[in-house]
């Protein structure tokens, strides 16, 4: 891979993360047509997404700071309740030891249906990493799924707002969110894109469904570079592989961060049809592509 493949492929990677046209979709089609391989498997793409990760630190970082807090409040409450049950069984004192009580804030709940969406889409998912992993070894799959990414951004304009915010959503609708993001592992079908449209369909507020569509991207990819590691001691990468690896999650990270402030403007506008032309016109381009080439 050369330096200028690298950053072209951080910045697609940047630009469509966020943006509702799929950054796995795009990557695919952008190594089948100019023959790009790498020696690491997905490493690349793993750190790309990385980059981009950091730019959803960065603009959402009050919302994850506050997050991790309430997350650790949540472990320390239910190990304390836990605790005080083990000592009621056992102590041969008639003593009682006081329960927590768990408050449940917004915050608290926000947690709590990142959780309960991401479980959802690991279940789902991760059974499938294998095939989905070589679902962009053609230009097929990715060209049929981006079509598919242009009907559901078809229907993401046509939704009302909603008016729900993390208190008021309920977990059948984080199940139905993790549900939809699974099924957007596949190349071609936009996660951001995908996981709006359900989290309008649910009846969210716009704000609070790109908020949490974003932070709930967290642990997937988390998850996802934790799991590349291993490889990562398996694999022979040279010192101008990894100037470039990092030179590519670099510019991933910036072009995110610019683009997660323009989809921030294009979601409370309700202006998707752009997109929605945009990647049938590409799916198509793809699948016949396939056929020609």
């Amino acid at each position: 891979m050369s330096l200028l493949q690298a950053i072209l492929m951080g910045i697609i990677q940047g630009a469509t993360e966020f943006l509702p046209v799929s950054s796995s979709g795009h990557l695919a089609i952008f190594k089948n047509i100019f023959g790009v391989k790498t020696d690491t498997g997905i490493l690349f793409d793993i750190l790309l997404h990385f980059g981009t990760l950091v730019a959803i630190f960065i603009v959402y970082w009050a919302d994850i700071k506050k997050l991790v807090i309430e997350g650790l409040k949540i472990v320390g409450d239910c190990c304390v309740n836990l605790v005080n049950f083990i000592k009621n069984k056992t102590s041969k004192e008639e003593q009682i030891y006081p329960y927590r009580k768990i408050v449940c804030t917004a915050y608290r709940k926000f947690v709590m249906l990142i959780l309960v969406s991401t479980l959802t889409t690991t279940v789902i998912a991760v059974p499938f990493d294998k095939a989905i992993g070589h679902a962009g070894d053609t230009l097929l799959i990715p060209g049929i799924c981006l079509c598919i990414t242009s009907v559901i951004l078809y229907f993401a304009d046509r939704l009302p707002a909603g008016k729900k915010s993390a208190a008021k959503a309920t977990y059948r609708n984080a199940i139905f969110v993790g549900l939809v993001q699974a099924v957007a592992t596949l190349p071609g079908i936009s996660r951001s894109g995908s996981t709006i449209t359900a989290g309008l369909a649910c009846g969210y507020t716009r704000k609070f469904t790109v908020k949490y569509s974003f932070i709930m991207s967290i642990p997937a990819v988390l998850g996802a570079v934790i799991l590349e590691i291993p490889d990562l001691f398996k694999s022979s990468i040279s010192g101008t592989d990894v100037v470039n690896y990092i030179v590519g999650m670099v510019v991933a990270g910036v072009v995110g961060y610019l683009c997660i402030k323009f989809m921030l403007y294009t979601v409370k506008k309700k202006n998707f049809k752009g997109f929605s032309i945009y990647c049938m016109i590409a799916g198509i381009v793809s699948v016949i592509w396939y056929f020609v080439a």
